[in-house]
Formats: C-alpha cells, structure tokens, sequence
C-alpha cells in the first residue's frame, strides 16, 4: 500500500513539474536554449570541412529529412518533428572557417544558432553546439520539457562523430567567409 502511495506521489509531483516547465517555457516566449558539445578524433579542417556539407545533414540528423542549399547562406529545411513533416529556411549569418557557423530560421519554427570548433590537438576537434529553439504546439513542448531535444541533438552530434571518423575525410568542403550580420 505505501509503494502505491509514493508511486502515486510520484506521478503527480513528475506532472505538476512538467506542467510549470511548460508553463513557464510558453511565459519566457516559448524560446528553449540548449548547449552540447563532443571531441571528433580528426583535424579541424576535415571536421569544419564536413560540417559546411550541409546537404548530408540527414545522413547523421535524425529526423531531418533534407537540406537543400539554395546560394552561399540560405538553406531550405525539411524535417519530421514529433511525427509531423515540417519545413523552413534559415540564414547563415556569420561563417569563420574552422572557428565557427551561426545561423537562424526565416521561416518556420524559430531558432537559432552557432557551431564552434576548436582545435585541441592536430587530430582531435571539440565541436560546440548553442541553440535557441521555440517548440511549436503541445507535442513539442512536451517533448522539449523532457529533454527530447538535447538527447536528440547529444545524438546528432554522435552520429556525427561516428560518420566522420569512419569515412576518414570529409565529403566536400566550402572555405569562405560570410561576414556577421
């Protein structure tokens, strides 16, 4: 009987926790801030070089269906999210070759961004990852209360790593700047 209570009590302190996350997510504009990073065993300029490859984005993103470039700083975005297909645009707004690439959306869910990469030794790079993201709907501020977001993105960042280090060199490379803005 008193496993039955404290299980209970459990549930219900769990809800009443995630309610507020909820509620305060939607008061603070439903902006959430997420941060990871992790060390890939190559150099910086193959691991820079990849990321810029942003069309093989779906081969490491899960749940990212396709990314299109569509001139040197916009991209089109195609994703399912929480099992529903979305789409949007983003801007690259700064790129500094083997230092960092930020972003934000023009369209669609709002978000935004910037990847760092620092040289830690001549092969290994931590890569860092900041983004604010607004999770659009219940499913997805659920989804964003629980964390789903950072292990998605903890798990992006993984397959990633393994899909580099495995092949060994990247798959193309752009090395120009866009100046911020």
């Amino acid at each position: 009987m008193l496993k039955k209570i404290v299980t209970i009590a459990a549930v219900t302190a769990g809800g009443l926790m995630l309610s507020k996350k909820i509620r305060k997510s939607r008061d603070s504009e439903n902006t959430s801030t997420m941060e990871d990073s992790i060390e890939v065993n190559l150099p910086i300029n193959t691991v820079y070089n990849q990321w810029t490859q942003f069309g093989d984005f779906p081969r490491f993103m899960k749940g990212v269906c396709e990314v299109r470039q569509i001139d040197d700083t916009h991209l089109h975005w195609r994703a399912k999210i929480g099992g529903k297909e979305t789409q949007w645009d983003a801007e690259i707004t700064e790129q500094v070759p083997e230092t960092r690439i930020a972003w934000r959306s023009t369209s669609g869910a709002k978000n935004e961004g910037v990847v760092k990469f620092y040289k830690i030794s001549d092969s290994i790079t931590r890569i860092v990852l900041q983004m604010d993201y607004g999770p659009k709907g219940i499913i997805e501020e659920i989804g964003d209360a629980l964390g789903l977001v950072k292990m998605r993105t903890s798990g992006d960042l993984k397959r990633f790593k393994e899909f580099l280090e495995n092949r060994g060199k990247e798959t193309g490379e752009w090395r120009d700047s866009v100046a911020q803005h």
